[in-house]
């Protein structure tokens, strides 16, 4: 019998490697011309027009309170931008993740998926679902409606 299987989009903040189900992941493209927004919370870094669909980005790493994110800190207006945008969905819903780095599309057992420890705290605790083990360390992966989810607040 064959084990229900979990596809992740893999990525990297602040070196941490991170997963999201691939069924929330429209595409992933390079940093595009962002307007800012004044005004708006902190982890939004502005608003891009996508094909003629304007997507809000968020700085994940900021988002889920591990400081503002080394691509969006060190990027100035004339320099070639940083770092990649994860261009997710939800049933309402479509965003931008500012990331580090893109890794591959990896897939994993479900009943090797863990929850995330008790003594996490913080929004990280909040927005993860929870993580696979792997030879050296964990995939931590994030529920998308919940990182989405201030969005309509």
């Amino acid at each position: 019998m064959t084990q229900p299987q979990q596809q992740l989009c893999t990525f990297f903040l602040n070196e941490i490697f991170f997963g999201i189900d691939v069924q929330h992941v429209q595409e992933v493209i390079r940093p595009q011309v962002m307007t800012r927004v004044p005004l708006a919370p902190a982890d939004i870094c502005g608003l891009i027009n996508l094909r003629g669909q304007i997507i809000t980005v968020i700085d994940l790493q900021l988002r889920l309170d591990m400081g503002e994110s080394a691509v969006r800190s060190t990027t100035h207006l004339e320099d070639e931008a940083q770092g990649f945008n994860i261009i997710v969905c939800s049933d309402y819903e479509v965003a931008s993740l500012l990331v580090d780095q893109v890794g591959d599309v990896l897939e994993f057992t479900e009943n090797t998926f863990v929850p995330p420890p008790a003594t996490l705290k913080g929004k990280m605790r909040q927005m993860l679902a929870g993580a696979y083990p792997l030879a050296e360390g964990f995939l931590l992966v994030l529920d998308t409606e919940k990182i989405l989810e201030t969005l309509n607040q």
